[in-house]
């Protein structure tokens, strides 16, 4: 935990961020659950430690660390937005019938990351900088639903 507090800490003064029990609370959540939360699950997973933290504070604080690109956002297709603790480079897979997100990272990423970033660049005449991906799907508990459901049809 204490590592945790001091990445924080480091993390919040080198983005000139006021210290605030609200901060350190939301970012200490996100960068220890790795579930791809959104905005009501962390309010309500940590308000018991913060009984005054309203969802507009949750809100802003998001949206803060998104703008200073430490969380991203993520829509999984029913219309809700997850936030994500970007700590190191990886995309999601987003399921498009029960909106579960994973995780996905591999060795050469961030090669081909910046592959697609540069040919993005070329074509468009953009200055990239940053990019997110996201992949679509059906997840393996849903695969095997819909399975189940055709044969007992």
């Amino acid at each position: 935990m204490k590592d945790v507090n001091g990445q924080i800490l480091k993390i919040l003064h080198e983005h000139n961020l006021k210290v605030t029990p609200q901060r350190k609370g939301i970012l200490n959540y996100l960068m220890t659950h790795h579930n791809h939360p959104t905005v009501e699950m962390i309010r309500s997973n940590i308000v018991k430690d913060m009984s005054n933290l309203g969802t507009a504070t949750v809100y802003n604080t998001l949206n803060t660390l998104v703008e200073l690109g430490l969380v991203i956002e993520i829509q999984n297709g029913d219309g809700s937005t997850h936030y994500d603790y970007f700590a190191h480079p990886h995309f999601h897979m987003i399921c498009t019938n029960c909106g579960k997100i994973d995780d996905v990272s591999f060795d050469g990423y961030m090669g081909e990351e910046k592959l697609l970033r540069e040919n993005a660049e070329k074509e468009t005449g953009y200055l990239t900088s940053k990019s997110h991906l996201e992949i679509y799907g059906i997840c393996p508990n849903c695969q095997k639903k819909l399975r189940l459901n055709l044969i007992n049809k």
